[in-house]
Formats: structure tokens, C-alpha cells, sequence
């Protein structure tokens, strides 16, 4: 039997037509008495809801058009489903990244969030009730729970927005940016919603009137806010979270010979324009950006809350110049593409794409005049690689070193690459990882000419000397019938299995770190006295490839390792990426310096690389932050100093 039916009433205000009736005995928490406002009030609720909703659409409605205005992007899809929805469960309905990576305000922030979903329903049921038309039966076994649940939601938003609020005003992280005004209203008004609602639980103020107007009004103030100001990332960052381009930092093809990046803004894709407009301001990406935190002009927010004032100003189909008024040149092309900022981001928003589209932009119009980038190009277009240097000088190295060519029969094609080929220390790396392979009876051969993968071309934005170097490797590769490569740098193996796509399949390749860790049981014991290792992360190998392990087995096996405060996902970039190596000296503190001090101050007698980039900006770092500086050396040389020499077969 329904308990409702059989429950006896108790009439609270019989004079005045029994505005209100509650269930004798009913044991919730939560009082049952409602306010039945008057059909005068209902319509002013209702006027003053419409005037809210207008506030809101007024404009959100403008951005919504921006964005689909904006120049169609074909990523921009609901396929592939699988991935998106679980994405959307991580980082949206778990909250996974946000507690992840800043676990104390990540949770506070989780709690609102969780808060605003279970508070739905009621918010939606407090409207309705204004209406008569309310569907929470607050006498059923549900409606009581419900209640009673978003209660106890209400006291942990309260303290989390108390708590969020103290640190944004009191604490004040510097990437967190100037203080603002509209933050402390939204953390007031949050907290106003959750306090009324609390107070309906106070005996003797459940049938207030002025209590439920006044959490009405809140709640009425508080939704034309959201969109005019950065809490617009409540109703769009699962949108754009679900939408965001299925790989990290994902590089789209140019669409056609009339497309040359982000110009104007009429390249602005639709995803770009949606992701713009996300941007939460947390600082999350300014925090971990290897050029922010050495006093360079690049902050990635500010890239992503550029585009936003530029499509405020000039909107998607203006032929202004992109970069200008809300975008320097001079930041775009300081960033290494380490990819901290995208990583971090907690509401999907891709940076690299709109900083290598940029620079595609200006490359691709010649609005970019660097003699250094110049150099570059032309090495890599008339010599083959990135160092400009004669492949004689690579020819003599593979003849030193007794490499053998590779003719299809070997395992392995050993991918030099430009350090590997030209580079003095890159080339003891090439030189230990082939004294493993042949230790190990591992058949393998490097190509008779090889040229640049193309990675600071790509990264840089040069997409036409890209192209031609991804082309002419691939058929080079296809006539040599090479079925596996091993590499020692990352950024060849990210450009070759992702990039390189564009133009062809590239045979499966791998950095010499899985090799390594694949075939670790095989090696030699460490001798010595296990001396203290600290390893650093490259960026191309961890965040872009996800290897952080692997590398980290090698190194255990041979010392002790030691992992520096900024390790693994948080590791800080060497320097190197997005063709930085090249361009010249850097404005501000070197990255590289940066990050030696950290690396030098654990103390470790080894500084363990697995990139020859890495190995290359560390190596002066090094020696000019300590006197008695740690020694670098590549993961490959610590493994092959375990090998006898005719054991592993010198030359």
C-alpha cells in the first residue's frame, strides 16, 4: 500500500486556506512542507525566469553562432563514439584529471561539479514546484532520499567553494592571473545556493517564504552569469572534452592547396572556436610550460583566450590577421612543444594545434622572417638534415663504425636520424646502441642514405619541406624493404608513426628504450656500486608516446634510480622541441638551465637521457650549473658499458 495514502495531515496554516500540509510521522531529514506561492507569484517567477533564460541565451546564443560559423572542421564529429564516451567519463563525469594532477583543489573542484549534477534534479523540481507542477514526491521513498542526498552534496560545496574561493583571493597562485570580480560573485552565489537550501532543514524555517525567493533569485542570477564570464566551461567543457581530437597532440592536414594554417580568421575551425571559448582561465597550462616558467613571452592561456578576443572583435569570417592585436608572433614561435598544456588541461583544450597552425599561418604566407628558421630550411632542403652538414660526413661515420647497410635480410633498420648521423654525442649513442644489438646476436643495418624525418619543418609549420622529406623517405624505405625500424630519438619516432601518415605508411618503429626494457632479462648484470642515476623524461617519449616506464627498467637494472621533483607526466622539457634547437639563443632564463639545476640538485653521479636532443641542450647545462656536475649519459651507453668489448663485438 502507498504510505502517502494512509499518512494522516496535519493542517499548519488552517485560516489561511492550508498553504502548506506535511505527513505526520514521515521520517526524513528533510522537512516536507513547501511554499504553494499564489498565482500572482507564479507569474512574476515566470517573468523573471524568462529574463534570466534571455540573459543567459543573449550570450551564449552569440558564441554558440561563432562557433558554428566557424570554418567546418571534419574532426569536428561525434565518431569515433567508443573513444569520446570514454574520455567523457574520465575527465568529465570521474573528474579524473582534475584530481589526478592538483589532488586537494581537484577535489573541491570535482565536489562542485558533482554537486551541480545531483543538484539538476533538484534545481529542476524547485522550478517546477513554483508551477504546482512539481514531480519529486516528497513524501515517496525516492523524494526522501533525494533530498536528503543533495544535502549532504550541499555541505560539501559549501566548504569546497569556501575553500576555492580562499585560495583564488588569499592564497593567490600566480596562475591563477589577476584577481577578478566576477569570481567572487559566481563563489558567492555557489555558495548562497547551497546555504538556503541547507536552511530548509532547520526546524521552523522549512516553510519560509523568504528563504525559498531567496534561493530562487540566486539561482536566477546566478544562470545569465555563466556565459559572460569564464564559468561558460560548465555547459561547454563536456562538449568539447567529448569533441576534442582523438590523439594528443594531433597535427590536421591542411585541407587543400588554398589552405596555409591559421591566418586569418577565417581558418578558425569550428573546434578551435569551441575549445577558445572553454578556456576555465585556470592556469593549469601556464604552471607547467617550460617557457612561461623561464620568463619567456608565451603563456599558452593566453594563445587560447587570444583567439577567444579575436573572435569577440573581428568574429570567424574576418580576413584580419590572426596574429596581431590578441596574438604575438614572437610567443608562438617559443614554444617547444613539449606538450605540458595539453596534458594538463582540464577541459579539452588541444594548445599544440593552435600553435603549430599559427605557425603554419605565418610560415606558409612568409609573415615569419628568422634568418635562423631560414638556415634551417634551406639545411634541410638542400643537405638533408637539420644540422646542414654534408651526408659524406654521415657516410664516414657508418664507415668508422662498421654499421652495416641494410639490404632486407637484417631485423632492424637502425634509424640514425640527424643527431644519430651528425651529432658528436649522438653518434656514441648510436655507437652503444649498436654494440647492444650486436651483443645480443640482433640483426640489424642502417640505410645507405637517409634524410631528416622532418619533425622542426613539421613543428615549425613549414608544411611544404615536410612533405618532401616525408615522401622521400618513405619510397626510400619502401625500395629497401625495411619491415622494422629502431630509433634512438623520439621525435623521429613520433614523426615517423604519426606524422609521416599524411603521405604514407611508415614500417612499425620503436625507441631504442622498449628495446631495451623488452629485452632486459638478456643483459648483462650491472657491476660496480650502483651509483645513483636520475633519469630524465623526454617529452616525445612520455607525454607523447606514453613510455615512462620502460626506460626507467634499463636504468634500474645498471644503478639506483632517482626520479627529480618534475617527472614522468609533469616532466620538464629539456628545450629542444618544436625546432627551438635551432633558432638560436633563447630571451629570458634557458630552459635547459632550468631544468639541469633540478636535475643536478638530487644529488645523482649520472644524468640518464633517452633522446639526443635532450642529451644535446643538457649536456652544457650541466656543466655550467655544478662544479662537479653530474655525468650525462644516454640509456644506451649506461646498458652497453655491461658488454665486454668482444662480447659485444667493437670495432
Amino acid at each position: 500500500m502507498n504510505r502517502k495514502c494512509l499518512a494522516p495531515t496535519l493542517s499548519i496554516v488552517p485560516e489561511d486556506a492550508q498553504l502548506y500540509r506535511i505527513p505526520i510521522g514521515w521520517p526524513a531529514l528533510h522537512s516536507q512542507l513547501v511554499p504553494q506561492l499564489s498565482w500572482p507569484e507564479s507569474g512574476l517567477f515566470l517573468v523573471l525566469l524568462a529574463a534570466s533564460l534571455y540573459g543567459f541565451w543573449l550570450r551564449f546564443g552569440k558564441v554558440w553562432r561563432t562557433v558554428r560559423a566557424s570554418k567546418k572542421d571534419p574532426e569536428f564529429r561525434i565518431q569515433p563514439v567508443g573513444r569520446r564516451v570514454t574520455d567523457f567519463i574520465w575527465e568529465v563525469l570521474l573528474q579524473g584529471k582534475v584530481i589526478w594532477q592538483r589532488p586537494l583543489p581537484g577535489l573541491a573542484h570535482a565536489l562542485v561539479f558533482w554537486g551541480f549534477c545531483v543538484f539538476a534534479l533538484i534545481t529542476a523540481n524547485h522550478f517546477a514546484e513554483a508551477l504546482h507542477i512539481g514531480f519529486l514526491d516528497r513524501t515517496g521513498i525516492f523524494g526522501t532520499f533525494y533530498f536528503d542526498f543533495a544535502g549532504v552534496f550541499a555541505i560539501a560545496v559549501a566548504i569546497s567553494i569556501s575553500g576555492l574561493a580562499f585560495r583564488r583571493f588569499v592564497v593567490r597562485p600566480k596562475w591563477l592571473g589577476p584577481l577578478s570580480k566576477e569570481s567572487g560573485i559566481i563563489a558567492l552565489l555557489i555558495f548562497l545556493l547551497m546555504i538556503t537550501y541547507l536552511a530548509t532543514f532547520v526546524p521552523g524555517w522549512e516553510s519560509s517564504r523568504l528563504l525559498w525567493w531567496a534561493h530562487t533569485l540566486t539561482l536566477l542570477a546566478f544562470l545569465p552569469l555563466i556565459p559572460h564570464t569564464k564559468h561558460l566551461h560548465l555547459v561547454l567543457s563536456p562538449v568539447t572534452v567529448f569533441m576534442k581530437r582523438d590523439s594528443f597532440s594531433k597535427i590536421p592536414p591542411l585541407a587543400g592547396d588554398d589552405d596555409f594554417g591559421l591566418d586569418t580568421g577565417k581558418d578558425v575551425t569550428e573546434l578551435i572556436a569551441l575549445q577558445a571559448f572553454t578556456c576555465v582561465e585556470c592556469g593549469r597550462c601556464s604552471q607547467y610550460c617550460p617557457a612561461t616558467n623561464t620568463g619567456k613571452l608565451l603563456n599558452p592561456k593566453e594563445i587560447a583566450l587570444g583567439v577567444r578576443r579575436y573572435l569577440n572583435e573581428f568574429g570567424p569570417e574576418s580576413e584580419q590577421p590572426l596574429i596581431g592585436v590578441h596574438l604575438s608572433q614572437e610567443a608562438v614561435f617559443q614554444c617547444t612543444t613539449c606538450g605540458s598544456c595539453e596534458f594538463q588541461c582540464p577541459v579539452g583544450i588541444q594548445h599544440l594545434p593552435m600553435i603549430i597552425g599559427l605557425r603554419r599561418g605565418a610560415v606558409n604566407t612568409g609573415k615569419w622572417e628568422d634568418d635562423y628558421g631560414t638556415k634551417l630550411f634551406l639545411n634541410m632542403e638542400r643537405n638533408g638534415n637539420a644540422l646542414g652538414f654534408s651526408s659524406s660526413e654521415r657516410d664516414k661515420f657508418v664507415e668508422k663504425q662498421e654499421l652495416p647497410i641494410f639490404d632486407g635480410t637484417q631485423e632492424y633498420c637502425l634509424w640514425l636520424g640527424c643527431m644519430g648521423g651528425y651529432d658528436p654525442q649522438g653518434r656514441e649513442i648510436i655507437a652503444s646502441l649498436a654494440r647492444i644489438l650486436r651483443g645480443l646476436n640482433v640483426t640489424f643495418g642502417v640505410l645507405r642514405k637517409e634524410k631528416c624525418t622532418g619533425d622542426p619543418a613539421r613543428r615549425l609549420g613549414n608544411d611544404l619541406a615536410f612533405g618532401q622529406l616525408a615522401e622521400s623517405n618513405l619510397e626510400t624505405l619502401r625500395q629497401s624493404q625495411v619491415k622494422k625500424i629502431i630509433s634512438i630519438c623520439p621525435h623521429c619516432v613520433r614523426t615517423m608513426s604519426t606524422d609521416w601518415a599524411e603521405y604514407g605508411q611508415a614500417p612499425p618503429i620503436e625507441h631504442h628504450s622498449e628495446f631495451l626494457a623488452r629485452n632486459l632479462d638478456k643483459l648483462p648484470e650491472r657491476t660496480g656500486d650502483g651509483q645513483k642515476i636520475v633519469y630524465h623524461d623526454p617529452c616525445y617519449l612520455g607525454r607523447y608516446r606514453n613510455v615512462y616506464d620502460e626506460p626507467r627498467d634499463v636504468v634500474g637494472k645498471f644503478g639506483t634510480l632517482i626520479d627529480p621533483p618534475r617527472s614522468r607526466e609533469r616532466s620538464f622539457c629539456c628545450g629542444a622541441g618544436g625546432g627551438l634547437a635551432f633558432l638560436g639563443e633563447e630571451k629570458g632564463k634557458r630552459i635547459s638551465v632550468e631544468r639541469a639545476e633540478e636535475l643536478a640538485g638530487t644529488g645523482a653521479s649520472v644524468v640518464a637521457a633517452a633522446c639526443p636532443f635532450c642529451n644535446t641542450m643538457l649536456r652544457d647545462a650541466l656543466t655550467g650549473v655544478s662544479a662537479t656536475a653530474p655525468k650525462l649519459l644516454d640509456i644506451a651507453q649506461i646498458a652497453a658499458a655491461s658488454f665486454a668489448p668482444k662480447e659485444a663485438g667493437d670495432r
